[in-house]
């Protein structure tokens, strides 16, 4: 009998009745301690430790394949013990446990030092979500449990040289032949292709009506014939995003997410989770691996404690990091009522990048030249990398302008913005 269910009787029918939160946590700790070691608390100190502040992980294609090993490792010893997929429907591995049984774990593992899992956040907190809402049984079989477990990486191919914020207008067309669809064309700005096993794309399956309605949603399978894979080299200087290109790719008519050409739903589907996993994390990106700490200290370390001006774009950025944390907790609030996603999480993507840029404000008054000078000097130049990544946050998950027109006509009400070339 699994540990995490006990049986009682209810009008003559046997029904599991799921594990407390208290049985819950001892069986969570007692994994975490037998593969785990404690996590050492990490002091703020200035001068000490690495000094990078990269936003965007800059690493080469070795430190990539060693992290992906490390993180696999993880990511299938947790789920085979019953924590990769703790709200996740059973057929699935799954659990099927409230959303507080997930936050509990979260702040279990905490306390422990274990491998990095951003490698799995584009396919578990986008594409999984996808597939689960609008794939057949057969893919959800064949590719939610790999997600999960870590066996199986996820990239999101949405965006064109000619389609960023006007997702809509992309050209890549599928073609259907038989019971597959041949797919040409290319996609920019992808992160984590490289590394991918599979992707989400859509692609245009119908040129003559609205551009909203002849698009179709897919799983590819990014090993498959045809499909290229070219980094780009960022300003930073890592190379994170990638460019796909697709010559007669084939794709099985079973891999179409939703119907032909209601692809729009499906990519807003995968949108909304974006803007949730994005927004979520805009305080941690926002105030660096060491916190509000990092930026304290800074200020301190060059004497700008007592400048006024210093002093009130410090608390500025304090501030609304709060500000902003609160919001993603209401938004997280509501898809853990069950509601779906809404404009608070285009509140939450512009908050970041509006924290990010707040950041790069008050680092660049504080350092002056010493930001662009490297010197070796710990804790300058290397907010260069931050400042420089900035650009890039602003474009990803939605651009500023996109996220300023959804809260103006569907949180403020306001009239639509007009179409290019109208009057």
């Amino acid at each position: 009998m699994p540990q995490h269910c006990t049986w009682i009787v209810r009008d003559e029918v046997e029904m599991p009745e799921a594990i407390t939160e208290a049985d819950f946590e001892k069986e969570a700790l007692a994994f975490l301690e037998a593969n785990a070691e404690p996590r050492k608390e990490a002091k703020a100190t200035w001068g000490e430790g690495s000094d990078s502040m990269s936003i965007f992980p800059e690493r080469t294609p070795e430190e990539d394949r060693a992290d992906l090993e490390a993180a696999r490792g993880w990511s299938r010893s947790r789920f085979d013990a019953g924590f990769g997929w703790i709200t996740g429907p059973e057929e699935y591995g799954g659990r099927a446990l409230d959303r507080s049984y997930q936050r509990l774990y979260d702040s279990l593992e905490a306390r422990f030092d274990t491998p990095s899992q951003a490698v799995f956040g584009i396919g578990l907190g986008m594409i999984a979500p996808t597939i689960l809402a609008h794939a057949i049984p057969e893919v959800r079989d064949l590719y939610l449990k790999g997600l999960y477990r870590g066996d199986i990486v996820a990239c999101q191919l949405f965006s064109e040289p000619s389609s960023g914020s006007d997702l809509a207008s992309l050209q890549t067309r599928a073609v259907k032949d038989g019971d597959e669809w041949v797919v040409n064309g290319q996609k920019v700005w992808t992160s984590g292709a490289h590394l991918s096993d599979i992707g989400e794309i859509i692609c245009r399956t119908d040129p003559d009506v609205p551009k909203h309605k002849g698009l179709t949603g897919f799983v590819v399978d990014m090993h498959a014939p045809g499909v290229e894979v070219r980094p780009l080299r960022q300003m930073t200087g890592g190379a994170a995003f990638n460019e796909v290109f697709f010559t007669d790719v084939r794709i099985p008519d079973s891999h179409r997410l939703g119907d032909v050409n209601a692809g729009w739903g499906v990519a807003l589907t995968t949108l909304m989770n974006e803007r949730a996993a994005i927004g979520g994390g805009a305080g941690g990106v926002a105030l660096g691996g060491m916190g509000t700490h990092r930026l304290i200290q800074l200020v301190q370390h060059y004497g700008k404690s007592k400048d006024p001006l210093v002093r009130q774009k410090l608390v500025d950025v304090l501030i609304n990091y709060r500000v902003s944390s609160y919001n993603t907790l209401r938004a997280m609030a509501k898809i853990n009522a069950g509601q779906l996603p809404g404009p608070e999480l285009s509140i939450a993507k512009l908050s970041l990048t509006q924290n990010l840029m707040r950041v790069s404000e008050l680092v660049s008054s504080v350092l002056g030249p010493k930001l662009v000078a490297d010197s070796g000097e710990w804790g300058t130049y290397a907010w260069g990398e931050f400042l420089l990544s900035v650009p890039g946050m602003r474009v990803a998950g939605g651009t500023d302008e996109i996220m300023r027109n959804i809260v103006g006509e569907r949180v403020l009400g306001l009239p639509k913005e007009p179409s290019p070339g109208k009057a």
